[in-house]
């Protein structure tokens, strides 16, 4: 009688291991869709507040409010792309086959010239580059290589792209959709507590990404305002991806900042780099680190407290504790999920001091 016992144990191990297993296996073949679902719902809840002003203060029917927020969302999207077109086509024609040698003899000319301003000022910095053979293991044919990918990703982008609006617009329509999705996974008798718990993480998660909005809209503005005074190609652009790529805590500011250096310098190529290249390149990474100074001690904080109401000590931990377990997508995600967390905590096991100390406020 043992023996059965055990044996009926053991084949149910293996059968909910076998489950499990295979249930990885389809989330990793479906990791698109699950992908195309997660921005939707951002976007649901960065077009929940216009929706809810358009329903509640302009008295809009709700279809109605959601195809004006669509548009809206849509327009920004053209807006941005259209943004970006004239440095793609200047960096097309720029970066053409016909022109890999033209491109590597205006690096080597800033390569001598860079040289040649450290040799006048006693630091001879030529042979230790020459013995790293820096400029040798360049491959300048990986530039139009990369364009030709990305011209080739265009299609995948088209597709996840309507995959996304087409979500996001039943997403905002019923915005019981995705709340009516996860109910049917809670057991009998928490419904109500989930319930509370969904409408809780939906308003501080839809504050939360509109403060991540007016964050980067912040440091788009100064660092359009530093890269105009100092006449730098394509300001605008530039200026937006920097401001982007700070949705990533503390590796994104490294990226954009050496993003910004390097385009400094590129818009400059031909000129000299002592009177013209190192003085600009040098204000505009000046006008950066006050940036991200205002960024750091006035934006984030006013950000994180007001939205997902944690203290910015508390969201440092909880970022890098996230990096170092699962890199950089963990450091993005940090914040949204320790806050439904700390929600669904609060909801469940409020009976616990250390959840009453962690959630307060909540």
């Amino acid at each position: 009688m043992k023996s059965k016992i055990i044996a009926n144990g053991i084949l149910r191990a293996l059968g909910i291991l076998l489950a499990i297993v295979l249930l990885l296996y389809f989330l990793f073949k479906i990791q698109s869709v699950i992908v195309y679902i997660a921005v939707a719902a951002v976007i649901s809840l960065i077009g929940r507040p216009i929706i809810l002003f358009l329903r509640q203060r302009l008295k809009f029917n709700n279809t109605v409010a959601v195809v004006v927020t669509m548009m809206l969302l849509l327009g920004i999207l053209v807006g941005l792309i259209g943004l970006f077109i004239p440095l793609i086509v200047e960096q097309g024609q720029n970066l053409a086959l016909l022109n890999i040698n033209q491109l590597q003899d205006n690096i080597e000319n800033l390569y001598d010239q860079i040289i040649t301003y450290f040799e006048f000022n006693n630091i001879d910095v030529e042979q230790s580059i020459k013995d790293s053979n820096l400029l040798s293991k360049l491959d300048f044919a990986i530039i139009p290589n990369f364009l030709n990918t990305f011209v080739s990703g265009l299609g995948s982008f088209s597709i996840g792209l309507f995959s996304v609006l087409f979500i996001s617009f039943f997403f905002l329509k019923d915005s019981k959709l995705f709340e009516d999705g996860i109910m049917l996974f809670v057991p009998n008798g928490n419904e109500a507590r989930s319930k509370r718990s969904i409408t809780t993480i939906k308003d501080l998660l839809s504050r939360y990404f509109v403060g991540l909005i007016f964050q980067i809209l912040i440091l788009f503005i100064i660092y359009t305002i530093v890269l105009l005074v100092f006449d730098i190609d394509n300001a605008i652009v530039i200026a937006f991806l920097c401001a982007l790529l700070n949705l990533v805590p503390y590796v994104g500011p490294l990226v954009s900042g050496f993003l910004m250096l390097l385009l400094s310098m590129s818009s400059n190529l031909g000129e000299s780099f002592s009177d013209v290249i190192l003085p600009k390149t040098s204000y505009v990474m000046i006008g950066f680190i006050i940036a991200q100074l205002v960024d750091n001690f006035f934006s984030q904080p006013y950000i994180f407290s007001k939205s997902v109401k944690s203290h910015p000590l508390e969201i440092f931990l909880v970022i890098i504790i996230a990096g170092i377990l699962f890199g950089i997508v963990g450091m993005i995600v940090a914040i949204p999920t320790y806050t439904a967390i700390k929600v669904i905590l609060k909801e469940f096991l409020s009976d616990y001091n250390i959840v009453q100390k962690l959630t307060k406020g909540l």
